[in-house]
């Protein structure tokens, strides 16, 4: 795994001779790729625990089927770009947008399977994590791949870590919902070692909203087109996560935490944001592990990303803060900005301060991720 920048590389500008950062994008992970970093002696239990969880998912997630038979269906042109799977060639569709950075999720989520190998989940981790490592290589600096950290060992978890941050790693991502895979809420004392951890690097843990068990009646239950009433729950769904977070009084005991929510939206956040105060200023809820409103934590700690939400960053961003929203493209899903991310940047922040502009489309980017 080789992931520190051999030399820095220029910065693209946008038309508007601004620095553009997208805090979501994507990359195609083949499990050939994983398996050809991986011991061999460890690939059949490998091949056992993707392949149960895939039947899992084909079984009990209708969502899974819906979100990739619409993709075949509608694909967008990015979704045939060799830049999804290929350094280099994503460098280069990133610079006809007008993109410098972004900050890159795995369409694999190995921690949901990983962990359920008897024997090699840590070499599978580091594997499936220098596959990462290998598509950034083409130029580190601007491809800032999130390495995937298997929450249920925190041993193991904590050792990944520290590999990726001596590695130059700038972030790191963990499930949403961490009992989804059979492991404690985040508040959960066992987690403290890695806290601890994540605190020192100085790295920002991403939790990227995707597949919630939670729903799955939900989605048995929705006659829609691929599944619109689900669809629109997963974002607000978030909330439960947030909550975890902030009311249990963990940003409390770990205070540098970066927390970064990928894809969640703004505008709702405003309400989550006003509810959990007046539980306390107004309704009396007491919570013995916090000595800030609930809001502060949010604002201190934590940061969310949105695609196309003109309406919610014109009327709620100072609510939501305007250091806590990050811009993105989406890369290469359906609703993606790309290639006029320059017309979509200029429409969705139209009246908007040229300094609160730069705060969400670069700035807070850097900040969070030491850019």
């Amino acid at each position: 795994m080789t992931v520190t920048e051999p030399q820095q590389s220029e910065i693209v500008l946008g038309r508007n001779g601004e620095r553009i950062v997208s805090a979501d994008s994507h990359v195609s992970v083949s499990q050939d790729q994983i398996k050809a970093h991986l011991d061999p002696r460890f690939h059949d239990e490998y091949d056992r625990a993707q392949q149960a969880f895939a039947r899992r998912m084909a079984e009990n997630m209708a969502q899974a089927r819906t979100n990739t038979d619409a993709m075949t269906r509608n694909p967008h042109a990015a979704f045939t770009r060799p830049g999804y799977a290929s350094g280099p060639e994503r460098l280069a569709d990133m610079t006809a947008d007008g993109i410098d950075v972004e900050v890159i999720y795995s369409e694999v989520s190995a921690f949901r399977y990983i962990g359920d190998m008897a024997h090699g989940s840590s070499e599978a981790t580091r594997a499936f994590n220098d596959v990462l490592a290998e598509f950034a290589a083409a130029d580190p600096r601007r491809l800032v791949v999130s390495y995937q950290i298997p929450v249920r060992d925190v041993d193991a978890a904590v050792a990944e870590v520290h590999r990726v941050a001596d590695k130059g790693g700038k972030s790191l991502q963990i499930p949403v919902f961490p009992t989804e895979i059979g492991a404690p809420d985040y508040y959960d004392e066992s987690y403290a070692p890695l806290w601890s951890a994540v605190q020192e690097t100085g790295l920002p843990l991403c939790c990227h909203i995707g597949i919630n068990t939670a729903l799955d009646d939900l989605t048995r239950r929705d006659p829609t087109p691929q599944k619109g009433v689900m669809v629109g729950q997963v974002g607000l769904t978030t909330a439960e996560a947030l909550g975890m977070w902030i009311l249990t009084g963990t940003l409390e005991r770990f205070p540098d935490l970066k927390i970064v929510f990928v894809e969640p939206g703004v505008g709702w956040i405003a309400w989550y944001l006003e509810l959990i105060d007046d539980m306390v200023q107004r309704q009396g809820y007491v919570y013995d592990d916090l000595t800030e409103l609930p809001s502060t934590y949010f604002h201190r700690n934590m940061a969310v990303t949105f695609i196309d939400e003109p309406t919610g960053i014109r009327l709620l961003r100072h609510e939501v803060g305007v250091d806590n929203i990050m811009w993105s493209t989406d890369f290469p899903h359906p609703v993606t900005s790309w290639p006029e991310s320059q017309d979509v940047i200029d429409e969705v922040f139209a009246d908007i301060p040229a300094d609160e502009r730069r705060k969400m489309v670069c700035d807070n980017a850097v900040r969070i991720w030491d850019l």
